[in-house]
């Protein structure tokens, strides 16, 4: 065909086309993608495979969507009907590993006796020896409300916490020692951090924005129990607190776990007597010390059985 058009360009069957074009014709082609510039340019990717393009801040109100959604959606898979928060210091650890610490520091104190320094140091790690308790009893909490609740294919009172180290590693494993779910939400830190190992996989999620972790914290919740902690812990608790208070939300049970520190750490009296909370507001929160004083006064809020 080909020698036919350059040989009889006259002929009457035979398109009238140009000679380059019809060596064009002779030249076998190549992968159309590896020489068109226009399918290397970013602005050809598919936008929902761009990932570039969602980082964009224009983009903000979509990647805020779908992080509201994507653990929605799993959660639903999963079957989780409610939850119970678990709140407190990402420092405690188990007895055990509280007391090597202190061991150190003690070491480390008497190579510098005269370093007040290390002398802090061995003052704080007696203090976190003294509040490890509170590593097994969440631990055991946890182990209670989810052989409770998670039963014959229930999937109620789930424990999510934070996804740390700390009181939340303790939330979650006293679920894993009973083979029961329990979620972890993570969130992205200047400093890294890992999701604890106890935290069932397909639960195991990575919030960028505080406000939908928040969320997610209290869209299912019946009950919030705070341990001792900091920054964090205060943060949750107080928002908690501030949604019940302003009628945002009715039926989370918030439970403060060791009184003692609770009230030498928050003088609530004193917000009282200064008029700048009601003395009604004081019946927001209730004390626990055990595992089973917490969970008692959430059972019988929601009119659940104890064990």
């Amino acid at each position: 065909m080909v020698l036919a058009l350059l040989g009889r360009r006259s002929h009457p069957e035979l398109p009238d086309i140009s000679k380059p074009a019809i060596i064009a014709l002779m030249i076998p082609p190549s992968d159309p993608d590896s020489i068109n510039p226009a399918v290397e340019s970013s602005s050809y990717i598919p936008a929902d495979r761009d990932t570039e393009f969602l980082q964009r801040e224009e983009l903000r109100p979509i990647r805020i969507g779908l992080e509201l959604l994507k653990p929605e959606l799993i959660q639903h898979e999963e079957g989780v009907q409610s939850t119970i928060v678990v709140f407190g210091s990402a420092k405690l650890q188990e007895s055990a590993a509280a007391k090597h610490a202190l061991h150190m520091a003690e070491e480390e104190a008497a190579r510098a006796p005269n370093d007040s320094t290390h002398q802090q140091q061995v003052a704080i790690a007696r203090r976190q020896l003294a509040l490890s308790k509170y590593y097994d009893v969440a631990r055991e909490f946890s182990r209670l409300v989810s052989s409770t609740c998670q039963i014959n294919g229930r999937c109620d009172y789930v424990i999510v916490t934070g996804g740390g180290p700390g009181i939340m590693e303790a939330a979650n494993r006293g679920a894993a020692d009973v083979g029961a779910k329990s979620i972890g939400l993570n969130i992205t830190l200047p400093h890294e951090q890992h999701p604890n190992p106890y935290i069932t996989p397909k639960l195991s999620f990575q919030f960028r924005y505080f406000a939908i972790r928040k969320m997610h914290f209290l869209i299912r919740a019946k009950a919030l129990v705070a341990f001792p902690g900091g920054f964090g812990t205060l943060d949750e608790l107080f928002e908690t607190l501030t949604l019940l208070q302003t009628g945002k939300t009715e039926n989370v049970m918030v439970v403060l776990v060791g009184r003692d520190f609770w009230e030498r750490l928050i003088n609530w009296q004193w917000l009282v007597e200064n008029g700048l909370i009601a003395q009604h507001d004081l019946q927001l929160f209730h004390y626990a010390e055990t595992a089973q004083e917490a969970w008692d006064l959430i059972s019988r809020h929601n009119g659940m059985p104890s064990s």
